[in-house]
This record gives structure tokens, C-alpha cells and sequence, in this order.
């Protein structure tokens, strides 16, 4: 069994590391807030796409998806790919609706909208979601690549986990905070293309191990018992049943990429809608690919595991232990880690300028803000580093409590805090109403009993924490309650729903001001 030291995977990061700062360092240069923020709306559409897959695929997909196929229930087989034919739907739902409008508004931040649209208290209840909604899913992600580096690589030196994950989110910050959105458009580039091709590598390589060629391995995958991709027959209870993954996964794109800052943000870095309407195209066409390739790679994976007399391990193993201690060339485990590290930061990072950008433009308003532009910048560099010790902080409780496959985990938490995200966008798109943020009961008798603070209701708040607690208990119920029908992925229909119908219960037809008592900015 051939394995690579932990020196040389520590030598390989390494490296790669010396290259990421490189670019940092030579595209942040006369770097301002617009530069950080939106890359001075001059990114090129090309590059852009090519490095939204890694940031949409991330380490999460790089391991998960090949180990689920083989594991048996979610994601099963190929089923995975009825959820990115639901992704295509709702990728032209952005393309069509949600590009063109913010480019109208000229928005920084998407939730920006939220605010013109519906009020105050809209606005900061979808920023906020989008924060803790990023917190959880950047978290997820940097744990499993956190996991691995330290099974493989940090153990042998003795060093603590919580200093692996600390060490992985600094180097993130060292080539994030200069340059921020127009760094990571060349650095995700980079990052999706390391990524790609340790799957291509790794799929030759099994190739010649079984002497075949591509056109062998596919009759190979055909006929495994692994190449199953539509599932009708087992029902609503079947979590890989088609309609509910389809279906699911158009919500997933619209929310998770159209209604999400991150993902967002790189499109607005486009100099205008055609070139963001371009890049979303492409996107969506490297995606297909990009997952096909991810399934075809777990097929074979669980094939050579059996040839070989590997016992397959927890499926969120599979794909390192046989890359880095299996019998195949070491080439195979070089790129498994560069694919690795690659596919974890370009994710991270972007989440990481993400949460700043968000909390710098719709929580400190930087925008109205009156300070100078060097100001700003320091403000901005602080915020930086809060988020980057917040993702440190969960990652280390997640640490002691996952224990599920990492891409299941990830999109039951995205469930519940997207939710809430997708109905007040739903309801500000396809209604005319407005919404009565603040209930004063100050004029009532019960109001006039209770102290200051208690008498304005914030209507808006509460239905935006109810629908995410109520969707969490009818989705542990549901198989009592609707005779076996899981959710699954649907969680998120359900929790924008309620939303909805909240919003709806607290509406009013007129456009008149009403005397409300908004707190200033």
C-alpha cells in the first residue's frame, strides 16, 4: 500500500499556499473597499463562472457525493443528479428575474432590496439569516477538509485539531483581506480547476489500473449496481425520489446561490447584465459536468474498493483513504489533496468576504456611512477577523456533534435557516403588498401595563423565527403525520411557505406611509 508522508501533503499545501498568496498579493494591489467588495464591477464573466462551480461545489461535494453513492439512502447511486436537473431550473429562474433586478437597484448587498421593498426590519432579518445561513454552511465545509488534514497530516505531528482548523481559516484570511471579491474571482478560478482535475486524474487512474479505457469504465458503471440515476417506484417516503429532488433542487439554486450573497456577489462583480447573464450560462453547463464527473468517480471508487478487498469505510472516507493509502500512483493522492484544499477555500474564502461585505454594507451601512474610505477599511479588516475566529468557534462544536454524512448535514441546516430568506424574497417578487413590520400596542390596556420596550411588537422578527421551529417539527413528524412522506430537501419549500403566509397575515393593500416607529440607521 503506497502513502503519502505528511510531510509531503504538508509540502504540497504548502506550495499551493505560496501560489494563492502570489495572486493575493499581485491583485490587491491599490486595492479599496469597492475592490474588495465588488471587485471594481470589472470581473471577467469567464473567469467568474469557472470559479462559482468550485465555490458551489466545495470540499463537501469533493467527498460526500462519490461516498454516497455507494452508502445506500440519500444521494444514493446517481440519484444526486435529478437534484442538478431541479439545480438548471432554478438557475434560469436567476438568470431571468433576480440578475436582471439587481442590477437595476445597483445593489452591493441583495438584501439591500429587501429594505426598498418591504421596510427596515425585512431588510436585516434577511441579511441576518443569510449570515447565520453562511456561518453554518462555510462551517460544515471547513470541518470536513479540517477533518481530513488532520487525519492524514496533523496527527503525525501532534497537533491539536483546534489548532489545524485555526491554521486553516488563517490562511484563508491572509489571502482574503486585501483584496477580498477581486482576489478570490482569480484564486476560485485557480481552485475549481485543481479540483477537476484530481477527479479526471484519479478517474485515468483507475482506468489503467483495470486496463480499460473511458468508454470501459462507463460499461463498467453501467453495469454496477451503483448506476441507478431516476427514482419513481419507491414513493414519497423515498428520500431519492425524483420529484422531491428535482423539485428540491430548483429551491436549493434559487436560494442558495440567487438569494445568497456569496454566489450573488461574484455575479455583480460583472461589468454589466449580459456578461453576469453569460457567466450564469456557462455556470450552469461546466456544473452539469463538473457533478456528473463526481458520481462517475464514486461508481468506480466503490468498484476498485471491491477488486481490491478494501472494506468500504464511513462514506466521508472512502474517496482519501484510497487516494492517499490505497495501492494507486501517488499522482492520485498529490491531487486528491490539492483537490481537497482547493475545493474547501474556494468556498470558505468567499464566505468568508461574503459575511464581511454583508455585515459591513447592511449592518454598520457603510454606504451612508460618513467615515473616509481608510476608516472603512480598518472597520472592514476587524470585521474580517470576527468572522474568521466565528467559523473557528463552530467549527470545533461541530466537531463533537456531527455524525452524519457532511452534504446531508449541510442541506437539512440550509433547510432551516435559507427558509425564511426565501419567503420574504417570494413574497417582495410576487406580490404588491406591504408588510406591517411593528405592531404598537402602546394605546392598548394591556400595552399601557407593560414597559416601553414591549409595547412596539416587531411582527416581522417572530414570523421569521417561527417558520424555521415550526418546519423543524413538522419535518421530525412528518412520516406520522403524512402517512410515511419525508421532506427531505423540501424542508425549504415548507419554511418559505410559512414565512409567506406570515407576511401575508401581517400585509395591507395600500401603499400609504403608516405611522411606524422605524429605528434610524
Amino acid at each position: 500500500m503506497q502513502q503519502l508522508t505528511p510531510y509531503t501533503i504538508l509540502g504540497i499545501i504548502s506550495a499551493y499556499f505560496i501560489l494563492l498568496i502570489f495572486i493575493s498579493w499581485y491583485t490587491s494591489r491599490k486595492a479599496g473597499n469597492e475592490s474588495f467588495f465588488l471587485a471594481d464591477r470589472n470581473s471577467n464573466w469567464v473567469f467568474v463562472a469557472i470559479g462559482m462551480v468550485g465555490a458551489s461545489l466545495s470540499g463537501v461535494t469533493f467527498i460526500s457525493i462519490p461516498g454516497a453513492v455507494g452508502a445506500g439512502g440519500l444521494n444514493q447511486s446517481f440519484s444526486y443528479m435529478q437534484m442538478v436537473m431541479g439545480y438548471v431550473l432554478g438557475y434560469i429562474f436567476i438568470i431571468a428575474i433576480l440578475l436582471p433586478l439587481y442590477y437595476r437597484l445597483g445593489l452591493t448587498s441583495i438584501y439591500e432590496y429587501l429594505k426598498e421593498r418591504l421596510g427596515f426590519f425585512s431588510y436585516k432579518m434577511g441579511a441576518a439569516f443569510f449570515l447565520l445561513s453562511r456561518i453554518v454552511g462555510a462551517s460544515f465545509r471547513l470541518y470536513l477538509v479540517a477533518m481530513v488534514l488532520q487525519a492524514f497530516v496533523m496527527n503525525a505531528f501532534g497537533v491539536p485539531f483546534a489548532v489545524t482548523v485555526a491554521i486553516t481559516i488563517g490562511l484563508i484570511w491572509v489571502y482574503t483581506f486585501r483584496g477580498g471579491i477581486k482576489t478570490i474571482i482569480w484564486t476560485d478560478t485557480i481552485q475549481t480547476i485543481s479540483m477537476l482535475l484530481a477527479v479526471i486524474i484519479t478517474i485515468i487512474t483507475i482506468a489503467r489500473f483495470f486496463e480499460t479505457d473511458f468508454s470501459g469504465l462507463m460499461a463498467m458503471v453501467e453495469q454496477s449496481e451503483y448506476s441507478k440515476m431516476f427514482f419513481f417506484d419507491g414513493g414519497w417516503s423515498d428520500p431519492n425520489n425524483f420529484f422531491k429532488q428535482f423539485f428540491g433542487g430548483a429551491l436549493i439554486a434559487i436560494v442558495m446561490t440567487g438569494m445568497d450573497q456569496d454566489m450573488m456577489q461574484k455575479n455583480l462583480s460583472c461589468p454589466n447584465i449580459h456578461d453576469a447573464q453569460k457567466n450564469m450560462g456557462l455556470f450552469i453547463i461546466v456544473l452539469i459536468i463538473a457533478n456528473f464527473l463526481f458520481l462517475t468517480l464514486g461508481a468506480l471508487l466503490y468498484i476498485y474498493a471491491t477488486s481490491v478487498g478494501i472494506e468500504a469505510p464511513k462514506s466521508d472516507q472512502l474517496y482519501p483513504i484510497i487516494a492517499l493509502q490505497s495501492n494507486l500512483s501517488p499522482v492520485v493522492g498529490i491531487f486528491f489533496v490539492l483537490g481537497l484544499i482547493a475545493a474547501a477555500y474556494s468556498s470558505a474564502d468567499s464566505a468568508l468576504t461574503s459575511l464581511t461585505t454583508s455585515f459591513c454594507i447592511d449592518f454598520l451601512n457603510f454606504k451612508s456611512s460618513d467615515k473616509t474610505e481608510e476608516e472603512k477599511k480598518r472597520t472592514r479588516i476587524i470585521v474580517h477577523i470576527a468572522f474568521s475566529l466565528l467559523l473557528l468557534m463552530v467549527i470545533i462544536i461541530f466537531n463533537a456533534l456531527s455524525n452524519d454524512a457532511v452534504i446531508n448535514e449541510l442541506f437539512k441546516a440550509a433547510g432551516f435557516t435559507y427558509g425564511p430568506i426565501l419567503g420574504l424574497f417570494v413574497f417582495s417578487l410576487f406580490t404588491k403588498l406591504k408588510v406591517r413590520e411593528v405592531w404598537d400596542i402602546s394605546g392598548t390596556r394591556l400595552g399601557s401595563k407593560l414597559p416601553k420596550w414591549l409595547q412596539k411588537i416587531n411582527l416581522v422578527i417572530i414570523i421569521c423565527l417561527l417558520a424555521p421551529v415550526i418546519s423543524f417539527w413538522i419535518n421530525a413528524n412528518s412520516e406520522a403525520l403524512f402517512y410515511g412522506f419525508q421532506l427531505g430537501f423540501l424542508i425549504i419549500a415548507l419554511n418559505g411557505l410559512l414565512t409567506f403566509l406570515g407576511l401575508w397575515a401581517i400585509s395591507y393593500r395600500t401603499y400609504e406611509v403608516e405611522e411606524e416607529a422605524y429605528p434610524s440607521e
